[in-house]
């Protein structure tokens, strides 16, 4: 028999060519299956050694919900960015292929700054919190504080007793910077708030190592402000002495750069390269097509479902930050200069 532990609803929802959805339903007895499909997911479940509802050890007890709540801070859906809205799909998709449905709720400015716990906490409606995106230092201190099964994504506090998932900004700015001066660059400028998220943070760190070790000039003065401190964007302001390439912190602030680029009589990469992160523009929506890091969605979703469900099912587990690696993609944005 397979191991139970690692069957999910994807893989027999699979086997059976029916949504995912559909397996949940059929599962949990829940209308919309008909008798005949809904015994013939349960036959193969069984063959395939999947245990409804219990292989984390989970949803068993009488006060499990089979929900996880998704809180996201409400400034970020004040951007036009669709990175936060692509990986809550994948974290969704991830949960259900798990037997787990996923909750989101906006963390309004207002109770970020008066602390207030989300409302699907208070009202016990999730057995788990998956906080994602950037919040206060001063909200994550308090929420860790009143809720044990939780982790951060895309962010972390530094603290050894806090979990997080995050990808690996340091090393990856660090490759994206050497590959920039690779092509020829020397005169380099960073572009994004160094205060504004822990990620913007690692991001200049990476790209302030690889300056340093091949000796060119690096300072945190020197960084061009994108956005202020509760992460919404500002015009971006064209430095007066122009650079031949700029490192943006993400691929929408890239695009936004572009754009004021071209706004001032410069094209990119003919007279200044331009490279991004996230990789959530893709190649046929930026002219030119934006050299940058890939991040999976579906691989911080899966680390992140995984870990939050050993977590909170009392499972052994690695504590502290999951690192999940970026890969460069390099595409038409920047320009290789003479020797």
């Amino acid at each position: 028999m397979a191991d139970s532990h690692r069957v999910r609803l994807s893989d027999i929802a699979k086997k059976m060519n029916v949504s995912i959805v559909t397996v949940s339903k059929a599962l949990a007895d829940k209308d919309g299956v008909s008798d005949e499909l809904r015994r013939e997911i349960k036959e193969l479940a069984a063959a395939m050694g999947y245990r409804k509802k219990s292989h984390l050890g989970l949803r068993c007890g009488e006060h499990a919900t089979g929900n996880i709540g998704i809180i996201i801070p409400e400034h970020f859906f004040e951007r036009s960015t669709s990175f936060y809205w692509t990986l809550y799909n994948a974290l969704s998709r991830e949960l259900l292929a798990n037997g787990f449905y996923a909750i989101m709720e906006q963390l309004s400015d207002k109770d970020e700054s008066d602390l207030i716990m989300p409302r699907v906490v208070q009202d016990k409606k999730v057995d788990g919190i998956i906080l994602l995106g950037q919040t206060s230092s001063s909200y994550a201190h308090y929420f860790a504080r009143r809720h044990k099964h939780f982790i951060f994504l895309d962010f972390y506090t530094g603290e050894e007793d806090t979990d997080a998932v995050v990808t690996d900004n340091f090393f990856s700015e660090y490759k994206m910077t050497r590959y920039l001066i690779a092509q020829g660059h020397r005169d380099i400028r960073f572009v994004g708030n160094f205060n504004a998220t822990t990620s913007i943070t690692d991001r200049f760190m990476g790209f302030m190592k690889a300056m340093l070790e091949n000796g060119l000039p690096v300072s945190v003065d020197d960084i061009i402000n994108d956005r202020n401190q509760k992460g919404l964007y500002e015009a971006i302001q064209l430095p007066q002495h122009m650079p031949t390439a700029f490192v943006c912190n993400c691929d929408e602030t890239a695009v936004r750069l572009i754009e004021v680029l071209r706004k001032n009589g410069y094209e990119v990469p003919r007279d200044i390269s331009v490279v991004g992160f996230d990789n959530f523009v893709s190649s046929g929506t930026s002219v030119p097509a934006l050299t940058t890091v890939g991040i999976a969605p579906d691989a911080l979703a899966r680390a992140a479902v995984e870990l939050l469900l050993k977590k909170i099912s009392g499972q052994p587990y690695t504590h502290g930050q999951t690192v999940i690696s970026g890969n460069l993609i390099i595409r038409d944005s920047v320009r290789q200069l003479p020797r």
